[in-house]
């Protein structure tokens, strides 16, 4: 039993080690998130339950965001769920709203995004940011999330 004290105390180490550094580079770096529902169709699709790498380095102050990414944050009506919709309009931009008939301009410290298939998205239309770069599962999907506007709605500053 005393010879497998060392092996043991090495395996936890191992798994311990591990962890951390699986920890550091989903906190800093990258995460997959699962894509569901269909309100960014067709960009994702529901049935194949896609999955995204989302990359962190954006939120350092040498990248940021764009118009047109595909950006993940926490739903502001469901603190437990991640929301994946499309970066429309930032600070400082003029945005005419559809549905509203009318234009607001983004507040400093906000942006404006919206699913891609608006006609069952809830986002900013409906309540007023790590950016999505790549489809990684299922297999036959696996590509980059292209950056894409909708056009002749965002007046930019």
């Amino acid at each position: 039993m005393a010879g497998r004290w060392p092996l043991l105390r090495s395996i936890v180490r191992g798994c311990l080690a591990g962890t951390l550094i699986g920890v550091t580079i989903n906190d800093r770096y990258a995460s997959l998130v699962t894509v569901r529902g269909s309100s960014m169709l067709p960009t994702f699709e529901p049935q194949s339950a896609d999955r995204a790498l989302v990359e962190r380095l954006c939120l350092d102050t040498r990248f940021g965001f764009s118009r047109g990414d595909v950006v993940v944050f926490r739903s502001p009506t469901e603190h437990q769920s991640l929301v994946v919709k499309r970066l429309i309009a930032l600070p400082g931009d003029w945005i005419q709203v559809p549905a509203a008939q009318e234009i607001r301009q983004i507040p400093k410290g906000h942006c404006w995004v919206e699913g891609d298939n608006p006609d069952i998205s809830c986002d900013s239309r409906s309540y007023g940011p790590g950016r999505v770069t790549q489809i990684v599962w299922p297999p036959n999907r696996i590509g980059r999330v292209e950056r894409k506007m909708p056009e002749g709605r965002v007046m930019q500053r």
